[in-house]
């Protein structure tokens, strides 16, 4: 009698072991079904659309993405707070930031363009002008070979990539006077549109009809040229992850490296694959012919 009741006993562990247990996986496993994305607005629309595409064939799974600029983003990865940190520059390039201790996955190329209103009356300038004009030396786009309009910058906000890379390669390392700063792209692109004299940069991903594209010493802001280095003013778009990402952040950057999206959904967004690169830079800006 005794060792009956202990065996239903020993049965009723083991059950209620094996349901807890079920229940405590479904749990682990529902809660990581969603992973956040947060940094570079440049990169967000296509980490966005993909996201949108993995959930819609993944049920149950769901990519949160949000803007902030590089530096939000590679601050938040590295302080565990998301699963992916969205960047146009490489984490050597963020000051408080340990890139050894990140995973960098770079996963597009996104070329950055001057942009002007359309009133300006510009459509070239060479890069010693932009310069100028960033720096605040020209103040007068009739200086240039404009219209008689006060030129007016709008720059993207301390902490941008699209900033960062703007300013190391347009304007060769040389900071932007004091204006207006927008915290993403869309915003900034609107804000020329609107504003008669206006001047910033954008990712290629922003260029429409509604602002002027200007083009740097003859050269215009064209995949192809920036396949070949020939415009110079580019990035990689990274997703930087912690050392030990979930399966789920992996099974998603892989999603995003997959041909698929590398052929289709990129070129349609108008970001570059890396595999369609003919040159390479490192983190310190040095270029290099891929083999």
């Amino acid at each position: 009698m005794k060792k009956s009741r202990v065996i239903q006993l020993l049965g009723l562990i083991v059950i209620v072991g094996l349901v807890s247990f079920g229940y405590t996986h479904r749990d682990q496993t529902s809660a990581s079904e969603s992973i956040t994305a947060v940094g570079s607005t440049a990169l967000q629309p296509l980490v966005e659309a993909a996201g949108e595409q993995y959930s819609n064939n993944h049920t149950g799974t769901f990519i949160n993405v949000q803007g902030g600029g590089s530096g939000t983003g590679l601050s938040q990865i590295q302080s565990g707070a998301v699963a992916i940190g969205n960047s146009d520059i490489f984490a050597e390039e963020q000051s408080g930031i340990d890139a050894s201790k990140l995973i960098d996955h770079r996963v597009a190329v996104v070329g950055i363009a001057p942009i002007v209103n359309k009133q300006v009356g510009v459509t070239n300038l060479s890069q010693q002008q932009l310069i100028k004009i960033f720096t605040g030396k020209v103040t007068n786009w009739r200086e240039v070979g404009g219209k008689n309009l006060p030129i007016t910058l709008i720059n993207r906000a301390q902490g941008s990539g699209t900033r960062k890379t703007f300013e190391s390669y347009a304007l060769k390392g040389q900071k932007s006077a004091d204006s207006q700063e927008q915290d993403s792209s869309g915003l900034a692109r609107s804000i020329v549109a609107s504003t008669p004299g206006a001047i910033s940069y954008v990712a290629f991903s922003y260029l429409d009809k509604s602002v002027q594209t200007v083009s740097v010493d003859g050269v215009k802001p064209t995949e192809m040229n920036v396949r070949k280095n020939q415009w110079y003013i580019w990035s990689y778009e990274h997703l930087y992850t912690g050392k030990h990402p979930s399966v789920l952040t992996q099974q998603f950057i892989d999603y995003i490296l997959s041909t698929a999206v590398q052929q289709k959904l990129i070129k349609q967004l108008g970001y570059i694959s890396v595999h369609d690169m003919q040159v390479q830079r490192n983190a310190t800006g040095k270029i290099s012919i891929v083999k």
